[in-house]
């Protein structure tokens, strides 16, 4: 069996996903590939919850894709008729002098982004149910919060369907080419001819291109917790609590959403990890300093059970930046990823640009190029 497309797009996370959407909106004749299904247990856009905030210091590339990407994940709640963001706000706390925290405020200041600048006294009047100490000032942005990650990724790809998209679940085999790819060919012997070719395999990019990406990829693991808040307490739920990052500690959490208890993790990178055969269950070193934490942070939590957790991965580049490039070798072969665990709230964006520079009709973003990213990590996007 064969088929031929305008863009085949291999993977249906929040990446592709909005890539595919894009793509089909300009008239492109697209099929969406993805081997387990639409933000599936062991991607990088799979689980409940995501933050979605403008706050970036003084990267305003990132704020400006945000803001744009807002936009278009609440046209997508009223098209679609789903709630997939909640406004909870979003609270970044730093300690004196924190020079990120206060290159965000000015960043929010020229973009206009809602926000509020408390300090310490006013938190502690404000959110009595957190214990602020080290914490000089933080910035709420009153408009942000938390996007349905699961539920909004399938329902992205619900609507790209309806838009003309092709979406079959299929594993692909690794591409073998060279100047140009005619075809991908699936694991049960399909042929999928297309014009160009978009890969949006998150931490799967290193592995389908090894030569290319295998250096340049870095999937780590990560551990989430959910800690259930006590029985007739509305103190750990929004509006009482907005999502919330402590920046010197690195660590991020929201409020009750839906129920399933307050989320706390690391942001740190965790170890590097292969998607297919990573281990899904908590180490006890990680659920240890979950419980200090949120011992601390949140006192009342302190016995509160663990009612869920979650294992799954970031997909880094080198910083922390997008790539959206095309493949050295392949002429029509673009590769596209690089979430670095602040990638989900951007979908919208991002396969916006994408479906831009795989069609020619936007300059490349130098800091999106492969040749930008670095086989060793040095952080710098948070």
């Amino acid at each position: 069996m064969s088929a031929t497309f305008d863009v085949a797009v291999v993977g249906a996370g929040v990446f592709g996903a909005w890539t595919a959407w894009h793509l089909a909106r300009r008239g492109q004749r697209v099929v969406l590939l993805e081997a387990y299904g639409p933000a599936h247990n062991r991607a990088s856009s799979g689980g409940e919850t995501r933050i979605i905030r403008m706050s970036y210091g003084p990267d305003e590339i990132y704020t400006r894709l945000a803001q744009r990407s807002l936009v278009q994940w609440k046209e997508l709640c009223a098209s679609a008729g789903e709630k997939l963001f909640v406004q909870t706000g979003v609270l970044w706390m730093a300690a004196e002098g924190d020079a990120y925290l206060r290159d965000s405020i000015a960043n929010l200041q020229r973009h206009g982004v809602k926000h509020e600048v408390m300090n310490r006294r006013e938190l502690e009047v404000r959110y009595p149910q957190v214990n602020f100490e080290g914490v000089a000032c933080g910035v709420l942005e009153t408009e942000s919060g938390v996007l349905l990650a699961r539920r909004a990724v399938n329902c992205v790809v619900e609507n790209a369907k309806q838009a003309g998209v092709e979406f079959r679940i299929a594993q692909i085999t690794q591409p073998r080419a060279a100047g140009k790819l005619e075809s991908i060919s699936t694991t049960s012997g399909e042929c999928i001819s297309a014009g160009s070719f978009v890969f949006a395999c998150g931490p799967w990019l290193g592995k389908l291109f090894p030569e290319v990406l295998g250096q340049r990829i870095f999937p780590t693991r990560q551990e989430v917790f959910f800690f259930g808040s006590p029985p007739g307490d509305p103190r750990f739920a929004p509006p009482a609590l907005p999502t919330w990052l402590f920046q010197g500690e690195e660590m991020y959490g929201m409020p009750d959403i839906e129920s399933r208890g307050l989320k706390v993790a690391l942001d740190r990178h965790g170890e590097r990890v292969d998607p297919d055969t990573q281990s899904r269950l908590p180490t006890r070193e990680a659920v240890d300093q979950a419980r200090n934490y949120v011992a601390r942070r949140f006192p009342a939590l302190e016995d509160a059970p663990i009612t869920e957790t979650r294992v799954c991965q970031y997909e880094n580049t080198s910083n922390g930046d997008f790539l959206v490039d095309r493949h050295p070798e392949l002429s029509n072969v673009w590769l596209a990823g690089g979430g670095s665990g602040h990638g989900f709230k951007h979908g919208p964006a991002f396969g916006e640009y994408a479906t831009s520079v795989v069609l020619g009709q936007e300059a490349a973003e130098p800091r999106f190029t492969l040749a930008t990213k670095a086989t060793e990590q040095h952080r710098s996007v948070h």
